[in-house]
């Protein structure tokens, strides 16, 4: 009886050896990271990083670029923006590996449109995320990784537009836009990249609605071109009564997406509580979150018309997959050309300023 106790409070004591070690791992976490530092308020950063109705929650500049890739895992008001992208980011790639073992992307030219919006979703979420990682350490990293968010959102609207024209349109659509689609669309996606480039580099200079105006109305321009042959698409199944399961995440990319530009055009929820959504429910949050449902039906959507509608793709764009492809880098060139262009001229605007 004797030994059995002992044996009860043998256990105990390493128990609670073991609790005391489970205590310390906190304290040995502290020691491996540094202590980041703690948030502002609107107040105490310059004006260029505040947000309309944010009060608090903003990261201190002129820190080390370790402390802020670490503030990956603080709790700040750009948290959740970096966390979403990232998330879907991701996604994609995990996405991009299940697809390519039942497609070769190598060896058919027809699955290269396929390729390219697969690539340019992922390189959209990719740059938001380090810009709303990244952008609070000085003025001129703030342009700078926002100019390259543009850049991607550019590269993901020719690369949208591609897959729906070469995947989802109807002939009947075809035969109107065949000739200018894709010319426009690269023209429009090069015109929102410039577009909200200048805006961010003048906002010092307009009005909120005056720099919102810049990067929604080419945008907006650009999507209502880029979307048409969806929504040809979806007419034209609604007239037929088609059970095409396709057409149905066409038609939530469509919803997700109207419902997102809504809340990246108005700052809601925050206006109606400002202070209240600081760290988690802004509209911008709401925005990412919407427009990753949009990516991610739409690839749906593009996935299956690939390999539902092979023989009308084929016999419509022929060999033009070659020629998309150089459409595409040449967009993608020119669009950050450009935002090389407005970093420069952000560049001598800011020493103009410490003269």
């Amino acid at each position: 009886m004797a030994t059995v106790v002992m044996e009860q409070i043998g256990r105990l004591f390493i128990n609670a050896q073991q609790l005391r070690q489970l205590r310390q791992v906190p304290r040995l976490l502290e020691s491996a990271f540094p202590k980041l530092p703690c948030t502002m308020e609107a107040a105490d950063v310059p004006w260029v990083f505040r947000e309309p109705h944010i009060l608090a929650g903003y990261r201190p500049p002129d820190q080390s670029w370790r402390y802020y890739c670490l503030t990956l895992f603080q709790r700040h008001n750009e948290a959740v923006n970096v966390w979403t992208h990232l998330v879907a980011a991701l996604i994609i790639l995990v996405k991009f590996r299940q697809v390519a073992e039942t497609v070769d992307f190598l060896r058919d030219p027809h699955a290269q449109p396929f390729f390219i919006v697969l690539l340019a979703a992922f390189t959209y979420l990719a740059c938001s995320a380090l810009a709303h990682l990244l952008s609070a350490k000085s003025e001129m990293s703030h342009y700078t990784f926002y100019f390259l968010d543009y850049v991607g959102v550019a590269i993901y609207q020719f690369g949208s537009a591609l897959a729906h024209f070469y995947y989802a349109i109807e002939e009947e659509w075809h035969m109107w836009v065949r000739g200018i689609f894709l010319p426009a669309s690269a023209f429009l996606a090069w015109l929102s990249c410039t577009g909200c480039c200048y805006g961010k580099y003048a906002s010092g200079r307009l009005s909120r609605t005056s720099h919102k105006l810049f990067q929604v109305v080419p945008s907006g321009l650009a999507y209502c071109l880029d979307i048409s042959p969806v929504l040809h698409r979806i007419y034209s199944c609604w007239q037929q009564a088609c059970g095409d399961p396709a057409v149905v995440y066409h038609g939530y990319q469509v919803l997700f997406f109207v419902a997102s530009a809504y809340f990246f055009a108005w700052p809601h929820p925050e206006r109606w509580f400002p202070g209240r959504c600081d760290f988690v429910g802004q509209g911008h949050q709401i925005f990412h979150v919407l427009l990753v449902l949009c990516t991610l039906a739409q690839l749906e959507a593009v996935r299956l018309d690939y390999g539902a509608r092979r023989l009308l793709y084929e016999r419509l764009h022929g060999d033009l997959a070659h020629d998309s492809v150089a459409l595409f880098v040449f967009t993608a060139c020119c669009s950050a050309l450009t935002a090389f262009y407005m970093r420069k001229r952000v560049r001598a605007l800011l020493r103009e300023k410490e003269a």
